[in-house]
């Protein structure tokens, strides 16, 4: 039965330049090279044997009674293999998968359709950078299937831009906004950074008035995050010539006002939709869903196995036909790391966790578990109980981390 819900990870490690501030696996590379790690994608998704996953996750396994060996990996052979998922959203990340023809995303898309089930509902989303797209190429992704374009601005102020290195400016991305809705895409996101080099509450709260003027569906909001190894460590670690944490706490209050007023409700800490609008792929990572992840780097989750491929170019384009040799840090979640991330990640969404569903899910009382780190969070005003759910309050929000960590057994 095809009932088993999937989401699906595409990585497109390459980009025109580096920005300051990105440590994601990404680099430029020649039309030839992209042409060549395509081809090598298509034949990891062909080739991608899930019995192979569970074999290699489970084989250290035969002393232990939770995954024996002989009567439960047969049992989980039977009932997950690659006809029994049904992909509902698909995720083209990167890098700048823009970078990539139509007729290539038509070409990895092709290969996923025969691999999985998908559906007419199936969402299949590109991130895109501001001018790595014209009319036709946006034409060409909406015939082979995309139907949510993401596209990175992070600013709307050209200096701001420019401090990033950001390749395009707000005049830039107005351009490919507008061909994005001339090509005919009615679910559009916007990426946006706050806590920027020089940014203050006026520049910021500018940035997020003229994006509302543009209507998306869809706005990312995240504050920026000193990555060590790259440009911006070096000159930023110590946290000179950033806003500071009073200015950066400004902003974050103001997009949830700005936005809200416009209709935009935030339905996770650093996320706002229309109602209906809601990024599937996102919400997958944060209630549970099976995940798989092709291409360099790329991490998956499947039935509680966490692994991820190589990040070695080399070694992804030689291995990439035989999955299993792209497979590293293969990990089998115990059920307490099941359900640390089960509170970790689902507190992160403003509706909260089900205890009912936790209490079916792991076959135990909820607050045998976590009730006395819930009612410490509940004194302190961090957490609310409602009925059957647990969920953030806005103090919560404010410290989330410190409120997340707590779920750590």
């Amino acid at each position: 039965m095809k009932n088993k819900k999937l989401a699906i990870y595409i990585h497109i490690p390459f980009c025109i330049r580096k920005c300051f501030y990105c440590d994601f696996l990404s680099a430029p590379a020649t039309e030839e090279t992209q042409n060549a790690y395509v081809w090598m994608l298509c034949q990891e998704i062909r080739n991608y044997n899930i019995a192979q996953l569970y074999e290699a996750a489970f084989c250290d396994f035969a002393d232990r009674s939770e995954y024996d060996k002989e009567s439960g990996l047969s049992k989980i052979l039977k009932q997950n293999d690659e006809e029994s998922f049904s992909v509902i959203t698909v995720f083209f990340g990167g890098g700048t998968p823009s970078l990539i023809s139509a007729q290539k995303i038509a070409q990895i898309l092709d290969e996923l359709h025969k691999k999985f089930s998908f559906s007419d509902q199936t969402e299949i989303t590109m991130e895109c950078n501001p001018g790595t797209v014209s009319k036709e190429k946006l034409e060409g992704y909406r015939k082979a299937g995309v139907n949510r374009i993401s596209f990175g601005l992070q600013s709307a102020n050209n200096e701001e831009l420019k401090t990033l290195g950001r390749i395009h400016t707000w005049e830039t991305f107005a351009d490919s906004f507008s061909l994005a809705r001339k090509a005919g895409f009615l679910n559009i996101n916007i990426d946006l950074m706050s806590a920027l080099p020089g940014q203050t509450e006026a520049s910021y709260e500018r940035t997020l008035k003229k994006v509302m003027a543009l209507h998306p569906e869809h706005i990312s909001s995240y504050s920026l995050i000193i990555e060590e190894g790259t440009p911006f460590y070096e000159r930023y670690h110590l946290g000179k010539g950033l806003p500071d944490e009073d200015t950066e706490r400004q902003m974050y209050e103001r997009t949830k006002q700005i936005l809200g007023q416009e209709g935009y409700e935030r339905y996770e800490i650093s996320n706002y939709s229309k109602k209906g609008y809601e990024c599937r792929h996102n919400l997958c990572y944060w209630n549970g869903t099976d995940y798989i992840g092709f291409g360099l780097g790329a991490s998956s989750m499947v039935s509680h196995i966490r692994y991820h491929n190589c990040s070695d170019f080399s070694k992804y384009m030689q291995n990439g036909a035989n999955p299993k040799l792209l497979w590293e840090e293969i990990n089998v979640l115990s059920k307490k790391e099941q359900m640390e991330e089960y509170m970790f990640l689902g507190l992160r969404c403003m509706e909260g966790v089900s205890v009912s569903l936790f209490e079916q899910k792991f076959g135990v009382a909820y607050d045998k578990i976590y009730g006395a780190v819930t009612k410490k969070m509940q004194r302190l005003g961090l957490l609310a109980a409602n009925q059957d759910r647990i969920s953030l309050t806005e103090k919560g929000i404010d410290v989330s981390n410190y409120v997340l960590s707590e779920f750590l057994l």
